[in-house]
């Protein structure tokens, strides 16, 4: 049930956001929640869906961005009731929060939006618990502040690289424990700290074959939550192909993660 899933975030249980990049298909999105849901029973992870009824920041204005807010939040709700999981989309303007928050058990703010206060400050008066992304272009102890607007302790910041160069990201895993310094959960974005920004030119790219490794690394540092992106065909997707992680893979990469994570 969502509501557990919430109370175990809240009670600092590791926990796991994943899901596709952005809302396709109905189908798409139940091929994705049940096997990742049978893999979280299985491992006793509390786990939230995640994907995005739109995409407002893709760099080509022909690029694919999701099927609206409308749509998107009916194909969420369905996610969200079919099996019994909590949910999380972004949201990108004040106008979305009320609607979203209707369905969306965790409204999530988008890197490059971090600083916008309206958008925090508003979402996080809807009573959701809200996963502030950590903006390419932000130091770690930003986040306090940012943070510190939404007035709530249903806050969770989230780490999906920095700006290095041009095309580029890198992960500062001291990152992770100066953002834990504010008492918040903490989440490391496996799939976007890899991504390669307009790399392909009129997309960005990414680098899938070292999500695992960096997930890795980042349950050794301390981390209270997961974030990876994940889709049945990569190949094929819409969205973030060359930066996902295979839906076949979730299971190494959680049987991976979690060994670490149970460690004394």
């Amino acid at each position: 049930m969502a509501e557990d899933t919430l109370q175990q975030i809240e009670q600092k249980r590791f926990f796991l956001i994943a899901g596709p990049c952005v809302i396709e298909s109905e189908d798409m999105c139940f091929e994705v929640a049940e096997k990742v849901a049978a893999l979280a029973r299985r491992y006793d992870l509390p786990y939230v869906f995640k994907a995005s009824y739109r995409k407002a920041n893709r760099l080509s204005g022909d690029s694919f961005a999701g099927p609206g807010l409308e749509k998107g939040l009916e194909t969420l709700e369905k996610v969200k009731n079919k099996y019994q999981l909590a949910v999380l989309t972004d949201i990108h303007e004040t106008a979305e929060i009320k609607p979203a928050a209707k369905v969306a058990d965790i409204l999530q703010i988008p890197a490059f939006l971090s600083r916008q206060t309206s958008l925090v400050v508003e979402a996080a008066a809807t009573g959701r618990w809200v996963n502030i992304k950590k903006g390419q272009f932000l130091a770690p102890e930003d986040m306090s502040k940012i943070a510190a607007k939404a007035n709530s302790k249903k806050v969770m910041l989230t780490e999906r690289g920095t700006t290095f160069g041009y095309r580029n990201l890198v992960v500062d895993f001291r990152s992770l424990l100066i953002m834990k310094q504010t008492g918040l959960p903490v989440v490391f974005d496996a799939a976007h700290s890899l991504q390669l920004p307009g790399a392909a030119g009129r997309v960005s790219s990414g680098q899938p074959e070292f999500i695992i490794p960096m997930a890795r690394a980042a349950a050794a540092v301390g981390i209270d939550g997961l974030f990876v992106e994940t889709h049945p065909r990569p190949a094929e997707a819409l969205s973030d192909a060359g930066a996902m992680l295979p839906l076949d893979d979730m299971e190494r990469l959680l049987d991976e993660v979690m060994k670490i994570i149970k460690l004394p």
